[in-house]
């Protein structure tokens, strides 16, 4: 029999999304040690592991996997054979409505490129900013940062000065994260630039001593200096997204929660069970969260379908609670399908963004 290391190895499939598909029923375990809860796998499971890893690649639903992989071994393919073409066909028609779709944008580029407008390029700049709080900035934002390579203008953390704010902002399209510090010897126009990821954790590794920091912005070139310390690389060069268009949410409602007490809630509580979600390929399990009448947030149990509850991803959910830093965190739930906050008593400046996640019906 095969680990479930060796299967992930040699099936195409992470270990994480071995056991995903495990509790959806779609590709479960010979034998789970009942002690250690180990999962391991017959040989002739590695094939139904590589099939499934070809059918999540090629973008099919997991409800006609299911049926692929239950006929995959039976004398009548026609089952199987049907599914395909009917996959493909729907892949052939969303293509061609993307491309439609797609020409008509790559025109309006095109007419914006030729007639662009102002906005706050990387310049000169001058600044100073305490090394306790930049610290905790950069620890609230960091975990949001994105890592597709197709979206390198995510990979970093944006550092937005104007005036006597510095505000950090990393997002990787299903969840954000802004904080702030204060920042004095700027006096220049409000100037932004995209710090990439290994020199914002080269930042991140100097800001250990009591000297404030300076930061220097030089078109492309960024460096930061503490005490006789100093780290320096470019910039990421490309435009990152208006964050401040994003923060602008309706109010919601608003709990207050024992950042220790609701991470255990998460980590030991339900997740959506009947439903299965990937996100860029990989799986995840999903929470589903409501507030109760006396105010309190709860996770709520599989078979909880009130129209007012918000489903999220819950190991982003689990990072942001980490990231406020915070004994005590405020969540704020607005309609199901805006995104949840994650605030911080003291200080809302700085504060978590999470995509919820449509529950299917």
């Amino acid at each position: 029999m095969r680990s479930i290391g060796e299967m992930a190895r040699d099936g195409g499939l992470s270990v994480s999304a071995l056991r995903f598909y495990d509790r959806a029923g779609v590709l479960v375990p010979a034998w789970v040690d009942p002690v250690s809860g180990y999962r391991w796998y017959e040989p002739e499971q590695l094939e139904e592991a590589r099939l499934l890893a070809r059918l999540r690649r090629a973008g099919m639903p997991l409800a006609d996997i299911r049926l692929v992989l239950a006929g995959w071994a039976g004398p009548d393919t026609d089952l199987v054979r049907g599914l395909l073409q009917a996959h493909l066909r729907r892949l052939e028609l969303g293509l061609s409505d993307a491309r439609s779709e797609f020409s008509t944008l790559r025109a309006l580029l095109d007419h914006r490129e030729t007639n662009p407008m102002t906005s706050p390029h990387t310049a000169t700049a001058r600044l100073s900013v305490p090394v306790p709080e930049l610290a905790a900035a950069l620890d609230a934002v960091r975990f949001a940062a994105g890592t597709d390579a197709e979206l390198p203008m995510l990979g970093g953390i944006l550092f937005d000065i104007e005036g006597e704010g510095l505000h950090l902002v990393a997002t990787d399209r299903y969840r954000m994260a802004v904080a702030q510090a204060h920042a004095t010897g700027h006096g220049g126009p409000r100037t932004q630039v995209v710090v990439p990821l290994p020199l914002a954790d080269a930042m991140r590794a100097l800001l250990t001593g009591e000297e404030p920091a300076r930061l220097a912005v030089d078109g492309d070139s960024v460096a930061l200096e503490t005490g006789d310390r100093q780290t320096s690389g470019q910039s990421l060069g490309h435009e990152f997204p208006d964050y401040r268009r994003l923060v602008q949410l309706p109010a919601g409602r608003r709990a207050h929660v024992d950042t220790a007490a609701f991470q255990k809630a998460l980590e030991t509580g339900p997740v959506r069970a009947s439903e299965t979600r990937e996100q860029d390929g990989e799986p995840y399990d999903l929470s589903v969260l409501r507030v109760t009448e006396n105010g309190s947030v709860i996770v709520c149990d599989d078979g909880d379908d009130d129209q007012n509850n918000v489903a999220v991803n819950r190991e982003f959910l689990l990072h942001a609670l980490t990231a406020g830093a915070r004994d005590e965190l405020i969540l704020e739930l607005g309609a199901p399908t805006a995104p949840l906050a994650i605030r911080r008593p003291d200080d809302e400046g700085a504060f978590s963004l999470l995509m919820p996640v449509r529950l299917e019906n």
